[in-house]
């Protein structure tokens, strides 16, 4: 079950805690699209427990349209790398 807290300030940061399951991004995109354009927008990774492939593309996307990710566990930003083939040929 994923956990979703708006922490308000110059930047908007969402709070993900939990696991991001397939079905939890939709509500996701939709409060991101909730925001102001131009406005910075982070989400904040460091108390997602799990995550599946569709999770790890989504963020990518994120990623890649100007979002932020914050405290990204290594396990998700190496699968990250990987999605985007900018793996290093690390075991």
């Amino acid at each position: 079950m994923l956990r979703i807290q708006r922490i308000p300030g110059s930047d908007v940061v969402f709070l993900l805690s939990g696991r991001i399951e397939p079905d939890d991004l939709e509500e996701l995109q939709r409060l991101l699209g909730l925001e102001a354009a131009g406005q910075g927008i982070a989400l904040d990774l460091k108390e997602i427990t799990l995550v599946d492939r569709e999770a790890v593309k989504f963020l990518a996307r994120c990623e890649k349209q100007g979002v932020k990710l914050e405290n990204c566990p290594a396990y998700i930003r190496e699968w990250l790398e990987i999605e985007r083939g900018e793996a290093t040929g690390r075991k």
